[in-house]
């Protein structure tokens, strides 16, 4: 079984930051696409980032120029750092991967979600 953990969230100011973590754990033989979504109140859960194995990267409009996905070497490990966050970021954030398993068989994993609030 595969695990996803987020880490990082919490209350900060309008223009300030946040550095967001996801890692997976558990017996996987590759991690295809990682990705960030978030879920407003009220709203549908939506793509933030994403970032292939080869590290290349995607984003949504909203957060072009102030967001950066990455990943750590070993690949498991995915980073979301947030600068000029604004009220309007404020959302649960979701980690997600494409993993392959030792039987290279992909499955579609979800981390539990971290509250990020960003305060006007």
């Amino acid at each position: 079984q595969v695990q996803l953990v987020e880490s990082g969230g919490g209350l900060v100011q309008a223009g300030g930051s946040l550095r967001l973590s996801c890692a997976a754990s558990g017996i996987i033989f590759k991690i295809n696409v990682m990705g960030w979504y978030r879920q407003a109140p009220g709203k549908q859960r939506e793509l933030v980032a994403t970032i292939t194995s080869g590290t290349s990267t995607n984003y949504a409009d909203s957060v072009k120029g102030r967001f950066t996905i990455s990943r750590d070497n070993a690949g498991s490990t995915m980073y979301l750092q947030m600068s000029s966050l604004k009220p309007e970021d404020t959302a649960v954030y979701y980690c997600n991967a494409e993993v392959v398993s030792t039987a290279l068989l992909t499955y579609n994993f979800w981390g539990q979600g971290t509250q990020v609030t960003v305060s006007s």
